[in-house]
């Protein structure tokens, strides 16, 4: 495939971006990123994806949320404020939207389902990474506190229960692949419901029936860095990020399971690539001048640059092996994006040439949907069919609640000292 089949998809592309705008599309967060701009020419959504980003989880279920101690959440806050702008942050905010959402009942017994809001990432290093090592405790620690206070808990052996564990490999609770599949999920949590960023076929870190949710992108900063709707899409594929963890990985081939590496060593020096490791100021900028924007894994096989992606209308460009994608039953990925094995990195630029200009404008068309941008952020306030909505329709979905969630007397599941020893000290 030639350079000039790449300019041609350019061109199309750029002026795909003058029909799908409106003069309404820069003038807000609530508008363009959180998805309330009026866009001409924007393809409906439709099918067993894309129909239930409409859904309205107002009347359909009631969650009590347990009131714990502030140490297992709202002192972790203060103490490092660094917290509310990670990718992990999904935590905080959806314990603070419960508090105010219609959702919400007072009655524990009327309650369909039970939220434990423990802030399980925290605990962070200087460089503002998570430690998890202390989670195990702090949620088993959470857990006999609300098994102790109230009797929801040893009801169900915490099955009508749900957690949000937004760290790499959710409850595994460990950073490092290895040794997060070592650890498994926590025992503790093996009956509840799992509201996770990470999501991987046939993975020891993947819970059966959790809702998988994308990582926590700050929507004002996202505001900040909007640019006029009528810019052309001059960037064939961008990308800014680590191709080697000389850190973690010196031997290479392990981070990313080598396909940053393949990427970087085939398409450094192509002309349809912009890539790169520097991460700058123009970064949002440049997103939008991309038609294609690569997602590649890295230690595991999400990051942020999905979301970014959909909100700032670049096809994304999928390469994580056996991924599950953040609602996966409400947002059509197959439509939007583009999947690409992980050994088949070295014929990308054929691969994205090769596409059809008609599937590139309906990729685009598609993307320009507000309610595929909101349901990518956690906005605040929130506002309806935003990720927390969308939450609460996954959890909504699962309802009723089938009779063996429910202990016969005497009946137990879970074994309270199953695990790795460390994980038993108190916390």
């Amino acid at each position: 495939m030639t350079l000039a089949r790449a300019a041609v998809l350019l061109a199309v592309a750029s002026l795909s971006c003058l029909l799908l705008s409106s003069p309404a599309a820069s003038a807000s967060v609530g508008a363009e990123v959180a998805g309330g701009a009026a866009h001409r020419n924007i393809e409906r959504i439709a099918g067993s994806a894309g129909d239930v980003l409409e859904d309205n989880p107002v009347g359909r279920l009631k969650v009590f949320v347990y009131d714990l101690p502030s140490k297992y959440n709202k002192r972790t806050v203060t103490k490092d404020p660094r917290c509310l702008s990670h990718m992990f942050a999904a935590e905080i905010f959806m314990h603070r939207f419960l508090l105010s959402s219609a959702v919400r009942t007072l009655n524990p017994e009327e309650a369909d389902w039970f939220y434990v809001p423990v802030y399980t990432t925290c605990d962070l290093t200087p460089a503002g990474l998570p430690l998890p090592f202390k989670s195990p405790r702090m949620m088993r620690s959470a857990i006999q506190f609300i098994s102790n206070k109230w009797p929801f808990w040893n009801k169900t052996d915490g099955a009508d229960h749900f957690f949000v564990v937004p760290h790499d490999f959710g409850a595994c609770f460990h950073y490092q692949e290895e040794k997060a599949i070592e650890r498994g999920i926590l025992p503790m949590l093996r009956r509840a419901t799992l509201v996770q960023t990470f999501g991987q076929k046939n993975h020891v870190c993947l819970k059966e029936g959790s809702i998988i949710i994308p990582p926590y992108a700050p929507p004002q900063k996202m505001q900040a860095h909007l640019i006029p709707p009528d810019t052309p899409r001059s960037i064939f594929v961008y990308f800014r990020g680590l191709f080697y963890d000389n850190g973690n990985d010196p031997e290479g081939g392990y981070y990313a399971r080598g396909a940053r590496a393949s990427l970087w060593e085939n398409f450094k020096n192509n002309p349809l690539f912009d890539i790169s490791t520097d991460h700058p100021t123009t970064y949002y900028e440049d997103m939008q001048r991309a038609v294609f924007c690569l997602c590649p894994l890295g230690w595991a096989p999400w990051s942020p640059r999905l979301v970014e992606a959909v909100v700032f209308g670049c096809i994304p460009v999928i390469i994580a092996d056996d991924i599950v994608l953040p609602f996966a039953d409400a947002i059509p990925w197959e439509e939007i994006g583009v999947f690409v094995d992980e050994e088949d990195v070295a014929k990308l630029d054929s691969i994205l040439t090769s596409i059809p200009i008609e599937d590139i404008l309906r990729k685009q068309r598609l993307l320009a949907n507000p309610s595929m941008k909101k349901a990518m952020l956690f906005p605040q306030p929130a506002q309806p069919r935003d990720a927390f909505h969308q939450i609460l329709n996954g959890l909504a979905r699962k309802l009723p609640h089938t009779q063996h969630v429910y202990l016969q007397p005497g009946e137990k599941h879970l074994n309270w000292t199953a695990g790795p020893v460390g994980d038993l000290k108190p916390w």
